[in-house]
């Protein structure tokens, strides 16, 4: 028997009961039948520790890239606390006092929207977004209903999200699909679609959506969403002129941006908005992961008040508003972790952290590229991807067996790290970089370390 030392669990057993009984999240677990599922009990600041006792840092904010302000932040363990005992939930037809503060906040944080509508989840922010989009067209009479997303762009699990995202992979055996969903092509300049070379390229991947709104007819695309940084699909930050040719695009067309922040969103790029690097405006942002660093569950929609008035109508008209619910969205305890989240990355200055240790993390990074594999370093502030490759000079990606020994050598050297997985055909070759806002030069310095070390491992 494996006992931890007042934990009042054998270790063994919860291995046990883990394998037998607990369904992970994108996992084969054919692969347990000769390995440990991997079981996190404890984390501070930017450490974990396994069931076993080892120790890693943790380079992708709790694997996930959401644990934006470190592990065992007590003070927002005493807000959800005091909270919950206060007043732990009423339904999202009336207010609250936190939910309400976290809604002023938001707007403040985001001067050109004005309603925050909350939910539980990435996907389910994103849900509502193109709920919003679809019942405007039936409300206006304008028949807009289709939206428009990109390739490599992650949207979230759900049968819209997934719809809405550009990862082949990951919509595999789920299809019927939902109809209205239309793709355009990414933004990566490293692998441009157009076969150019930027800046000689007349940022052709932002022009071709007018071409694909034309084609589709004006009179029936209504929404359009991005990432302000592709996240999953490689880590892409697109050029500067990107997103302001987008923009007037959407506004000669009469389309509603959506900019998806689920990711970006609360200093992981070094500003507090992902969209903030770009001359852009977008018409609604939603919020998930980094709003409360992921001590709770809690997601945001944030929108214009022109998109908000469309709802405001006659009561006699009894399907004219928002017609909508989310039951974690009335959770309080989730508000009042996400006000202490924003509190802590405001008071310590932990955008402006990202921003410094971000570079910092590139400078470090761009060493590497003296190892032949390494084909492109790309990102923005605490968010960077190293795209693993064969051959250099035709970009070839780096197969899957060889890129799985790259992220378990990491892993060795007590650094967890991320990876593309199972997402795009094969472009499974990312190693994706994300830690807290906390992190620290000498951090950083034993991921970029221990990175180096697998690289010389496998490049023997």
């Amino acid at each position: 028997m494996t006992t931890e030392s007042g934990a009042g669990y054998d270790i063994d057993e919860m291995i046990q009961q883990d394998v037998n009984h607990l369904w992970h999240h994108l996992m084969q677990h054919k692969v347990f039948e000769t390995s440990e599922p991997t079981i996190i009990v404890e984390g501070r600041g930017m450490i974990v520790k396994d069931i076993r006792g080892r120790e890693y840092l943790d380079a992708v904010s709790g694997g996930v890239w959401s644990v934006v302000v470190g592990y065992g932040r007590e003070s927002i363990a005493a807000c959800v606390a005091e909270q919950l005992v206060r007043m732990p939930y009423y339904a999202g037809i009336a207010g609250n006092i936190p939910t309400i503060q976290l809604a002023r906040k938001l707007v403040d944080l985001l001067p050109h929207l004005n309603r925050a509508y909350f939910s539980n989840s990435g996907s389910e922010a994103n849900e509502k977004a193109f709920k919003l989009i679809r019942q405007s067209a039936h409300l206006t009479g304008t028949g807009k209903y289709k939206i428009l997303y990109r390739d490599r762009d992650y949207h979230g699990t759900t049968f819209a999200a997934l719809s809405a995202t550009g990862q082949q992979e990951r919509r595999v055996d789920y299809e019927p699909l939902v109809d209205g969903f239309v793709e355009f092509p990414h933004a990566c300049c490293y692998r441009c679609a157009f076969g150019k070379e930027y800046p000689g390229c007349d940022i052709d991947c932002a022009r071709v959506v007018e071409e694909i709104i034309q084609r589709e007819g004006p009179e029936t695309v209504g929404g359009i969403i991005v990432e302000p940084v592709t996240a999953g699909g490689g880590i892409i930050p697109p050029v500067p002129e990107y997103y302001p040719i987008l923009q007037d695009i959407c506004k000669r067309y009469g389309v509603l941006m959506i900019m998806d922040e689920v990711v970006c969103g609360f200093g992981r790029t070094g500003k507090m908005f992902g969209f903030e690097h770009y001359d852009v405006e977008p018409d609604m942002v939603t919020l998930a992961k980094g709003l409360a660093s992921s001590y709770m569950p809690i997601s945001a929609t944030v929108v214009s008040e022109e998109v908000f008035n469309v709802f405001v109508n006659d009561p006699g008209d009894r399907m004219s508003f928002f017609r909508d619910i989310s039951t974690f969205g009335g959770c309080a305890a989730g508000s009042a972790a996400a006000l202490e989240t924003i509190r802590i990355i405001e008071d310590e200055n932990l955008v402006e952290n990202s921003r410094i240790r971000g570079d910092y993390l590139f400078e470090r990074l761009q060493e590497l590229r003296d190892f032949a594999v390494v084909g492109d370093i790309r990102g923005k502030g605490l968010f960077a991807g190293i795209e693993i490759v064969e051959d250099r000079k035709t970009k070839t990606p780096a197969d899957e067996r060889l890129f799985g020994e790259l992220i378990a050598a990491i892993r060795e050297k007590g650094v967890l790290v991320g990876r593309t997985n199972r997402s795009i055909p094969g472009l499974n070759n990312t190693i994706n970089l994300a830690p807290a806002l906390i992190v620290t030069k000498d951090e950083i310095d034993r991921i970029v370390s221990a990175i180096r070390h697998a690289l010389e491992k496998v490049s023997r």
